[in-house]
């Protein structure tokens, strides 16, 4: 199909009039790999909305309209298929991760660009895919001198470069930026942007993770999850793509340098001038950190307590219980929704998020912020 082709798809489906006369009508005729150009094209456009149906029903198995073409529908059914396979893959290679750990969302997103149109893939298949993101190095434990093997992801520069050879051609320039742009969609932004309402920075207490205020340091509830990110927020953590409470050391850095050279790498400088060696956190990572937490030990363990690892909006679209804004019942450790980005309430009003590398956790009204849904996080316990 010829790229002037794609060009008057894209032009048509950026067209809020041409989307809905004769949109999916070209869906119809063109094929799925070239969907997938035209919706590339238009991420950042005035697409949203199709947009983030389309990235929904891939990665959350939402509905689509019903005017989407039965073989659209069935490709994105195809990609449903191979991410199950890809989760249960990274799932079992972070088993052997010390440390540093494969990230499931940046895995779908990239095989979500490079194969969008293909069947979906075997067990053995995807294990072939994932096996691009690390490599295997051998071990000693000091105590019995017992060797043993551990899983050690690679930077995106070398994932690229075996990726190119599993696909038998070269991944280029446009598809690691659109890989990018789907992982922002998913997980939430990087973080780099200005914003210009009020918001109180975080406070210098001390960084230690403490449980000496919750309400019940034996289950994961709503209340203590406020307490969690008030905390963190009078500890004036910072914000960097990637991370969930761990202090930021320069080893952590330069690792989430390498995986996500766009997302921290651009941002590299900032960051080591304001967070280097404080606890970091992106949106979700505030969330998830508290899921984490081992309370006796009061270490962050990724994966633990039954709370998965996935963004803001599929923390959303995975909620058992969640409403519009307007319904939101004053309960202290909601969550606080929009596209992209998520917040902790922490009651009279308030809410602790995330905000951005350039702001660090801090605390906002909850008014006036744009937050259009709540919801009852997974895994959490609400009274």
């Amino acid at each position: 199909m010829s790229a002037q082709l794609v060009r008057l798809a894209a032009t048509v489906l950026t067209s809020e009039k041409g989307r809905k006369t004769v949109g999916w009508v070209l869906a119809a005729i063109l094929s799925p790999v070239i969907l997938l150009a035209v919706f590339l094209c238009c991420v950042g456009s005035g697409t949203a909305e199709h947009n983030g149906a389309v990235v929904s029903a891939a990665f959350y198995g939402t509905e689509l309209s019903e005017s989407v073409p039965t073989e659209y529908r069935a490709q994105l059914t195809q990609m449903r298929g191979s991410f199950a396979h890809l989760d249960a893959a990274v799932a079992e290679v972070n088993q052997k991760a010390e440390g540093n750990s494969l990230d499931p969302i940046q895995v779908k997103a990239v095989f979500f660009v490079l194969c969008f149109g293909e069947d979906a893939l075997s067990q053995a298949d995807a294990e072939a895919f994932v096996a691009c993101f690390y490599e295997t190095e051998t071990r000693v434990r000091e105590e019995t001198d017992e060797t043993y093997e551990v899983a050690v992801p690679l930077p995106m520069e070398d994932v690229y470069a075996q990726l190119s050879v599993w696909l038998g051609r070269a991944v280029t320039a446009e598809e690691r930026s659109n890989a990018v742009k789907i992982y922002s969609m998913v997980m939430g932004s990087a973080g780099s942007g200005t914003y210009n309402g009020a918001y109180e920075p975080g406070g210098n207490a001390p960084m230690e993770l403490e449980a000496s205020t919750f309400t019940d340091p034996a289950t994961k509830n709503g209340a203590d999850l406020a307490i969690y990110a008030a905390n963190a927020w009078n500890s004036g953590w910072g914000y960097v793509w990637g991370t969930f409470g761990q202090v930021l050391t320069p080893e952590l850095l330069q690792y989430k340098i390498s995986q996500y050279p766009e997302g921290v790498g651009d941002e590299a400088d900032f960051i080591r001038s304001h967070w280097l060696n404080r606890r970091t956190t992106d949106c979700v990572g505030l969330i998830k950190g508290y899921g984490w937490l081992n309370a006796e030990t009061m270490e962050i363990q990724y994966g633990s307590n039954g709370m998965p690892d996935m963004g803001a909006d599929g923390m959303y679209y995975n909620a058992g219980r969640n409403g519009s804004i307007e319904t939101m019942p004053d309960t202290p450790g909601l969550a606080v929704w929009k596209s992209g980005h998520i917040g902790v309430y922490i009651g009279n009003g308030e809410v602790i998020e995330a905000m951005d590398t350039r702001y660090g956790v801090v605390k906002t009204k909850l008014q006036g912020r744009g937050w259009t849904h709540w919801l009852e996080v997974p895994e959490i316990k609400y009274d």
